[in-house]
């Protein structure tokens, strides 16, 4: 990886990159941000980071975010990017398990008191230092202008093994805890080898850093020659503004992005003609949302991925309406897709079944090993927890989801996670997280209880409860439903489908009166 994103700051000095940050706008080129990465790489050096050493990484994105990225890299260092709405509680496993050797934070972004959190996390046996980036940090700490005093800009970066892991991201599933996520060198230069990734020109980069798709944004410059328009932060009254402004050509995200994007242009009266393609990802896609993006002149098409394997579909907006709206997208070169039933048996085309999936981008595995022998079947296929269907043509169609998770604007929620903190409550007996629909964030977590005999429960107490355990707002309930008993099944087991048909029926009939 280090040679080329040498090869790619040669190759294309003088291609752009834009950070808006309310506090921290940057305009700069890729021999800008190589060379800079290089003074950082070997601030870094002088901490201690070496090849193979996890770095863990809580920053909006920032040009800051970028140039650290590409400095470890440079050091053969894993990068642990973490997404900012993870809380106290996520972040202190993650820096556990991951045995993080370096924390990088604001000291306060977007209302939260990132400093706060700091006295808890140093006493994390592996974890050597915290350093902040941005204003606010306290006399002696380390900061990201001491890292840079540090360094000089002529370091040499280390050689990489190409099979050695790079990135290591969590994402929550069906478990309580989040995952750790391995890529390797290999895996990601073939991600972003591939043709769907190709300069469509100027990019508004709208995703976070601490996502698989945020984290890639900041590679595009060097690997691609594509100038890049980044926003730390969703303003979609702001972003249309940028687009009329820069005249961006392509854009991407979940259904809240394209949904607001149009709105806030119409609204203000800003021009998005310029945009040329949309790419759409995430639960709420529907071939309504296509169409919009095709109303307004650029073609919107829908890609299917994750965390795991990142670029299952590819994105193409050449193709016919029928295909971009009603398909997940064609599988993409080198991939490959299998249905099969509940006894792990192929099924004939057309028909559904769990998707597995197989390709050269797919990570190696996760963190903790325990977490593969229910990840995989044989010969190396994920089990992505998806249900879909694969026509002969290669497209890929998802029509259900196996795997017991909620999707909210594109972010993961444990269902696992919620129930077991909704559980804490001392007037909870049972408690069942399952995701209602949402026309703006596709889905929200709505919690189904029972109550122990005599107890009362409010949707505010149920707001107290997830703040004062730590975790994500993203996370907390946005529906309570309140059941003299959770169906279940001759198991005792709690029936999630029924609860999500009748939550589903109830929202539905909600927004018809």
């Amino acid at each position: 990886m280090p040679q080329r994103l040498l090869e790619g700051a040669r190759r294309h000095p003088e291609v752009e990159s834009i950070y808006y940050a309310e506090k921290r706008p940057r305009h700069t080129t890729n021999r800008g941000l190589y060379e800079h990465s290089l003074r950082i790489a070997a601030g870094l050096q002088k901490l201690g980071v070496g090849r193979g050493d996890v770095v863990a990484v809580q920053l909006p994105t920032w040009y800051e975010t970028t140039v650290l990225y590409l400095a470890l890299m440079h050091l053969g260092a894993i990068v642990l990017p973490i997404v900012s709405i993870y809380g106290p509680a996520e972040v202190e496993f993650i820096l556990r398990q991951s045995k993080a050797r370096l924390y990088f934070s604001p000291a306060r972004w977007r209302k939260v008191d990132y400093l706060a959190r700091h006295a808890g996390f140093r006493s994390l046996p592996d974890l050597r230092d915290i350093v902040i980036v941005g204003d606010g940090a306290p006399a002696g700490a380390q900061t990201w202008e001491r890292l840079e005093a540090a360094g000089t800009s002529d370091f040499d970066p280390v050689a990489s093994d190409p099979d050695a892991v790079s990135l290591l991201m969590y994402t929550s599933g069906t478990t309580s805890a989040p995952k750790g996520v391995q890529h390797t060198h290999h895996s990601l230069l073939r991600e972003w080898g591939r043709p769907s990734y190709r300069n469509r020109g100027l990019y508004l980069a709208n995703l976070p850093a601490g996502h698989y798709t945020g984290y890639s944004y900041m590679f595009r410059p060097s690997i691609y020659g594509a100038p890049m328009v980044f926003l730390d932060q969703w303003d979609a009254q702001f972003a249309a503004e940028l687009v009329q402004r820069h005249q961006v050509k392509a854009g991407g995200g979940t259904p809240i992005f394209l949904f607001s994007l149009i709105e806030m242009a119409q609204k203000h009266g800003f021009d998005i003609s310029s945009l040329e393609s949309f790419s759409l990802g995430g639960q709420g896609m529907t071939p309504a949302l296509v169409q919009l993006a095709d109303s307004h002149g650029f073609p919107g098409a829908r890609v299917y991925g994750s965390t795991e394997h990142p670029t299952v579909t590819g994105f193409e907006p050449e193709l016919p309406f029928e295909k971009r709206a009603y398909t997940d997208g064609r599988l993409d070169e080198g991939n490959e897709v299998r249905i099969v039933d509940d006894e792990g048996r192929d099924v004939p085309l057309g028909r559904e079944g769990e998707v597995l999936t197989r390709g050269p981008e797919m990570f190696v595995g996760y963190l903790d090993a325990e977490l593969d022998r229910d990840s995989f079947a044989p010969g190396g296929w994920m089990k992505s927890g998806d249900i879909g269907r694969l026509d002969a043509e290669g497209f890929l169609t998802i029509t259900d989801r196996k795997k017991d998770i909620i999707i909210r604007g594109g972010e993961n929620i444990s269902s696992v996670e919620v129930e077991e903190t909704l559980a804490r409550h001392p007037a909870v007996r049972a408690a069942a997280a399952v995701a209602m629909p949402d026309r703006t964030y596709g889905e929200k977590v709505c919690v189904c209880v029972e109550l122990h005999p005599g107890q009362t429960l409010t949707m505010e107490q149920v707001r107290e409860h997830f703040v004062k355990a730590g975790l994500a707002k993203q996370k907390t309930p946005e529906r309570l439903e309140i059941l003299p008993e959770l169906p279940r099944n001759a198991s005792g087991k709690i029936k999630k489908f029924e609860l999500r048909a009748q939550v589903r029926a109830a929202v539905e009939g909600e927004q018809q009166q």
